[in-house]
């Protein structure tokens, strides 16, 4: 069982560069409580993303931790040039001595891509073949693609990563057929959906894997992702998430109302009370946080747990309550299960 962290980086209220600096602190507090992995999300012209450019971030990120890996969930790459793209990754892989992650994906939002003057509906084809040139620049001295919409002939790559082939790839999974794809690649999955969706994804996973003759212990993580707060009593901490879920919540919706549209991808309650019921989150004492998580993960069969420990105006002491009371009492409990 390892332990990660999930990230929008969204609007806090405070002035930006005291937000950078707070979230860096609190990353710096993460590596020491033991989590494996810190995930950052991309969102652009939205309050839901201040850091539409995870690389950026993610270079501090390096240059602050020592152990703990690191990396975009997802860069959407039909944003990119994927030469621009593979340069990037390659030299953070290099400055972070090989603890970079790779989070791909099309893009959550048709406002952001219309915003860059893309047409959501050609975002498909653009992943895919971005994707294609991004891994073929990692493989060659030179690339040559020709492609819809990028060809290149014997292009010169100078700067390769550092991990081989490249560093670990990372997917947000919503439907049980991305395991079909995801396995034969060994791609690690990441959800966040109630329990009951995401159950069918890991098995379908784990059938798919077997089935490919992959060793067990070589399994990929499967990770289950969730809002958290902790504190000393469950009423506390239900005051604290509600305060700091109102903000994520507007952040969360902040392009969709103004577009008069609502997300198709997802639908978030405005309360955390409703959030919790529907399964996304956990908001109590530290026995009411592990027993959550222990159903949790005892029912979809992740390997993964991720917590998203700092949202709204969450105060940099306040997360860091919620990190130490989850190490000292959620870690053990969920690795005790997972060695059971």
């Amino acid at each position: 069982m390892q332990f990660g962290i999930f990230d929008h980086l969204d609007r806090s209220g405070v002035p930006l560069a005291e937000q950078y600096e707070s979230r860096l602190r609190l990353i710096e507090h993460y590596e020491a409580a033991g989590f494996h992995g810190y995930h950052l999300a991309e969102h652009h012209a939205t309050p839901l993303g201040m850091a539409p450019s995870p690389s950026v971030f993610l270079a501090a990120v390096a240059q602050r931790t020592k152990r703990m890996r690191f990396g975009p969930l997802v860069y959407p790459l039909p944003l990119y040039h994927p030469l621009r793209a593979a340069e990037e990754i390659c030299m953070l892989d290099h400055l972070s001595n090989g603890r970079l992650d790779l989070g791909f994906g099309r893009g959550a939002s048709r406002f952001e891509v219309e915003y860059y003057g893309y047409d959501p509906a050609e975002m498909k084809e653009r992943y895919e073949e971005a994707l294609e040139i991004v891994l073929a620049a990692f493989a060659s001295p030179t690339l040559t693609y020709k492609g819809r919409f990028h060809s290149f002939e014997g292009t010169p790559i100078e700067i390769a990563p550092l991990q081989k082939p490249y560093p670990r790839l990372f997917y947000g999974a919503g439907h049980p057929d991305t395991a079909v794809w995801a396995a034969p690649r060994r791609i690690n999955l990441v959800c966040n959906a109630p329990a009951a969706q995401v159950r069918p994804i890991f098995e379908r996973f784990r059938a798919e894997w077997q089935g490919l003759g992959f060793a067990r212990s070589e399994m990929p993580l499967l990770g289950l992702n969730r809002h958290c707060v902790i504190a000393e009593t469950d009423a506390e901490a239900q005051r604290i998430a509600e305060r700091a879920y109102r903000i994520w919540h507007a952040s969360f919706y902040h392009l969709w109302k103004q577009r008069n549209a609502k997300p198709t991808n997802a639908a978030y309650p405005e309360t955390f009370a409703a959030l919790q019921q529907m399964g996304y989150g956990i908001a109590g004492s530290p026995a009411t946080v592990r027993d959550f998580f222990m159903r949790e993960v005892g029912e979809v069969g992740a390997n993964y747990a991720l917590g998203r420990f700092a949202f709204g105006d969450l105060s940099l002491d306040e997360s860091r309550r919620s990190v130490d009371l989850f190490r000292d009492h959620v870690m053990p409990a969920l690795q005790r299960l997972s060695l059971s």
